[in-house]
């Protein structure tokens, strides 16, 4: 488990993180989002010990990362956005190299180098110079290396960057295999692929934490008020005059065309209670329902939600700052 507790960095006078506080559990994958300046690589830098912190603690699997570097260290394997390989190395040259920096027994180095380059498939690869690898090869490489070491905490910025389709599924499916024996923070500008391996996100914006949950409360907590999605067979006139005249149905919004005759609506209603009633009119007038549900917003919807009310509120904030008598000054300074 790592555990982060009032959590600070400032660079000079500039807040980079402002006293966050949030925590990994045991074999979970927690989604770390956050768009570019929010304080992603800061914290995740804090938290493998790489970059000291201006306040607060990071307890990493018992052990605090500024009191007990050493120990805490050894629990974490960490893979950044740009992979730390060295071109002018072979791959196994590299991998033996990485493990002897931490501290892994000669006797278990052989064994572990193996199963790192078997799980991200470049055992080919061995004898190659890593200059010559392509960027999603020194992607896996830089993969194979956060496992050495038999680390419990996986920190892992961007895994799939440079990667193709399929070479995404693969080490999609690598993250989830690991979550048997491992706690991972999975930091990603591909949402998609977070929403598929994470149960849990934290999102952060202007160093503050905007939300903590499962991808699946916030879907339900940021729409407002009860939405049915509706997806129907009929003219789609008909279909919202109808809709209109039922008691209970407010708005009817994001009316798209799908295909011919079919288009789908947001529907806002009073309670859950009337959507029988919204099914039974439109079947009895001879509109072919083929999709219902209560309307959610994915996770792509959810964080561009937080992140833009943050900016509006930024921008609101340094307008409050500038008082009056600033404005005024030029006017009242002498000629």
């Amino acid at each position: 488990m790592v555990e982060i507790k009032n959590l600070t960095k400032y660079y000079g006078r500039n807040p980079a993180v402002r006293g966050i506080d949030f925590e990994i559990r045991d074999n979970e994958i927690l989604g770390f989002l956050g768009p570019n300046g929010a304080g992603k690589s800061t914290t995740m830098n804090i938290i493998a010990g790489f970059l000291p912190s201006t306040g607060g603690t990071v307890i990493v699997n018992g052990f605090d990362i500024t009191e007990q570097a050493a120990q805490a260290k050894k629990c974490i394997g960490y893979l950044p956005e740009i992979p730390p390989v060295y071109p002018d190395m072979r791959v196994e040259e590299y991998l033996n190299f990485v493990a002897g920096i931490k501290g892994v027994k000669k006797a278990d180095r052989k064994q572990q180098i193996e199963s790192a380059m078997e799980r991200l498939r470049i055992t080919d690869m061995r004898k190659r110079l890593i200059r010559n690898l392509s960027k999603g090869y020194k992607q896996r490489v830089g993969f194979a290396q956060a496992l050495l070491g038999n680390p419990k905490i996986l920190i892992l910025d961007e895994p799939t960057v440079g990667l193709d389709p399929s070479q995404v599924i693969e080490v999609r499916n690598l993250i989830l295999d690991l979550k048997k024996d491992h706690s991972i923070i999975f930091s990603s500008h591909i949402l998609a692929e977070v929403s598929a391996v994470c149960e849990r996100v934290v999102i952060i914006n202007k160093g503050e934490i905007m939300a903590i949950d499962t991808i699946e409360n916030l879907r339900k907590s940021m729409v407002s008020k009860n939405q049915l999605s509706l997806k129907v067979e009929g003219d789609k006139d008909k279909v919202v005059r109808l809709l209109k005249d039922i008691r209970g149905v407010g708005d009817i919004t994001d009316i798209n065309f799908i295909s011919t005759g079919v288009y789908t609506y947001k529907v806002e209603i009073e309670t859950e209670d009337i959507r029988k009633e919204i099914l039974s009119v439109l079947v009895a007038n001879d509109c072919g329902v083929m999709e219902v549900s209560m309307a959610t917003l994915d996770l792509e919807q959810v964080f561009m939600k937080l992140t833009t009310q943050t900016q509006k509120r930024s921008s609101l904030e340094e307008l409050l700052d500038e008082s009056p008598a600033d404005a005024d000054e030029p006017d009242n300074k002498e000629e």
